[in-house]
């Protein structure tokens, strides 16, 4: 622990200790103790009261208690001691309650429920319970760990609400889901139809989109402050009171991420266990739906503020690593740290555009990313399975002339073009995440190469309707000219497609010109060399 003054440590730990207590007042009076109490066994000999130690001065004392009790009349040789005790063990974590709903009941109402109503009611007994153990986590995290590092100045509060968000105005969003599933609990226990409930209720959950966003810049801070000693001790003294359950401060703060993942499990569960013709089928099955959508709208705001995050940490050395792919990614597919071919440490980022390969550095107390070598776009990206010994890795001067390990779990990326880059021999640690990197790098480069072909498909697409509109712009006034008319009305035949450039130009062909010269006007010849000019125009 740190050695702080005395004025700050008391304060530290009288705040610590009303909390514990308050913690375990409110879990006494919510939890009857159901535990049996084992009855004390008949004392025969003060000696047995005192623990086996190997001290010989506590076992000499125990020896003299035992002959002054057999009333020999000899008198102790040695002086009464106090016997040595044991340092207060640590008060044991309160656990959570994990009563099933059957247990609830007694043995006659229990029996008017089939087995497939009871574990209906089992998995909505869960889902409620879960929502009282998360609001409870909730007021935790601010009652235990914001409100007294803000009091005792161990964090600012900017700082604090960085880490913790708007925790509190969920609080009020799951009470109301709470009390809604508490209306519909009938007299014996049950609930009856759920699925309105929760179809009205999820789509709310969308507020976790901004806490969760956060989430990756707020661990990064909440780990450089335990680098603080007052910050990692006050976290510490926590992480030992009952009232945490052994859980640190993140893991609190990760619940509510933790519990939205659940959501669809529960629901699938009570659909599971609900008969097809209840009521709550379809609610359930467009509940399901509902949970789905909204997660992936959260991952998807999720990952692109992880993708910005690191993004913003990249630091270049020549302003030609800056390649504008990367400004344009939106995801982050795949990272972590890989070595090259000399055994350097490289943290690899795999985004949707481009590959970039870096070296992690410090600035000023903050974690950057120094890009190492030229980025790879993943549409000019080559990637080459290695097998195991094909490649000698390690850049010592002994292991260049020694026959050492052959290299395991290898690949290699490269430029399309040799010109543009040289290429990277990359080791991973095992097989799993030597598979993982392959599958990442050919979704990523099955994914591009996909949107590239509909972009050329679009192109092609887009000339093919321009040439049509041509042929129809030339065709139609052909049409009209084979059609029998009058001499007075008789119009011009279409111009050929190098005609039609010559009317655009500002020198017309006499021999176009001249049989029409006594039957057009002045207007008339302007209005078809604007057509030319449309025409030429679209192509």
């Amino acid at each position: 622990m740190v050695a702080y003054d005395e004025p700050c440590v008391v304060p530290i730990k009288r705040t610590l200790q009303k909390i514990d207590y308050q913690y375990q007042t409110y879990k006494e009076l919510e939890e009857p103790c159901t535990k049996r109490v084992r009855p004390l066994g008949r004392v025969t000999s003060l000696a047995n009261l005192i623990s086996p130690v190997k001290n010989g001065a506590v076992r000499r004392f125990g020896q003299t208690l035992q002959a002054s009790f057999r009333g020999d009349g000899r008198s102790p040789s040695v002086p009464p001691q106090k016997p040595c005790s044991k340092a207060a063990a640590p008060t044991p974590p309160k656990r959570r309650n994990s009563t099933l709903w059957s247990e609830t009941l007694d043995v006659h109402q229990k029996g008017t429920f089939s087995t497939k109503e009871i574990k209906r009611q089992e998995a909505i007994f869960e889902l409620s319970r879960g929502e009282q153990d998360l609001i409870e986590d909730l007021k935790l995290a601010r009652k235990a760990y914001h409100d007294p590092m803000l009091k005792l100045s161990i964090m600012s509060e900017e700082e604090l609400t960085a880490i913790f968000g708007d925790l509190d105005a969920y609080i009020p969003l799951h009470e109301d889901l709470l009390a809604q599933l508490a209306m519909a609990t009938g007299p014996d226990g049950t609930v009856g139809q759920i699925g309105k409930i929760v179809v009205d209720w999820l789509p709310r959950l969308n507020a976790y989109r901004e806490y969760c966003s956060n989430q990756l810049a707020a661990k990064a801070l909440l780990d450089q402050k335990k680098q603080d000693p007052r910050v990692q001790d006050f976290l510490q003294r926590c992480l030992e009171s009952p009232f945490s359950r052994k859980l640190d401060l993140w893991s609190f703060l990760d619940i509510p991420r933790s519990r939205l993942v659940k959501y669809p499990l529960l629901l699938k569960e009570i659909l599971r266990h609900t008969p097809p013709d209840h009521p709550d089928t379809g609610s359930l099955e467009q509940a399901i739906s509902i949970i789905q959508a909204v997660l992936a709208d959260i991952n998807m705001k999720k990952g692109e503020s992880e993708c910005q995050y690191y993004i913003d940490k990249l630091e270049y050395l020549d302003d030609r690593q800056k390649d504008p792919h990367i400004e344009q990614c939106k995801s982050l597919l795949c990272h972590g740290e890989l070595r090259n071919k000399s055994g350097t440490k490289l943290h690899v980022f795999l985004f949707t555009e481009v590959l970039v390969l870096t070296r992690p550095v410090m600035r000023n107390d903050r974690h950057c990313f120094q890009v190492y070598r030229q980025p790879i776009p993943v549409q000019d990206l080559i990637l080459e399975d290695l097998q195991d010994g094909d490649v000698r890795m390690g850049g010592s001067f002994r292991g260049a002339f020694s026959n050492g390990d052959k290299a395991k779990n290898i690949f290699r990326v490269r430029f399309q073009d040799p010109s543009q880059g040289q290429s990277h021999t990359l080791q991973v640690n095992d097989v799993f995440h030597k598979q993982q990197w392959l599958n990442c790098l050919r979704t990523a480069m099955s994914t591009q190469k996909d949107s590239n072909d509909v972009c050329t498909k679009r192109r092609s697409s887009s000339v093919s309707a321009i040439n049509h509109m041509e042929e129809t712009d030339e065709n139609c006034p052909r049409a009209a000219a084979s059609a029998p008319s009058s001499p007075s009305s008789e119009e011009p035949p279409s111009p050929t497609p190098s005609a039609t450039s010559t009317l655009s130009s500002s020198s017309s062909s006499s021999s176009i010109s001249a049989p029409f010269q006594p039957h057009k006007s002045k207007k008339d010849k302007r209005s078809i060399c604007s057509l030319g000019k449309r025409k030429e125009t679209m192509v």
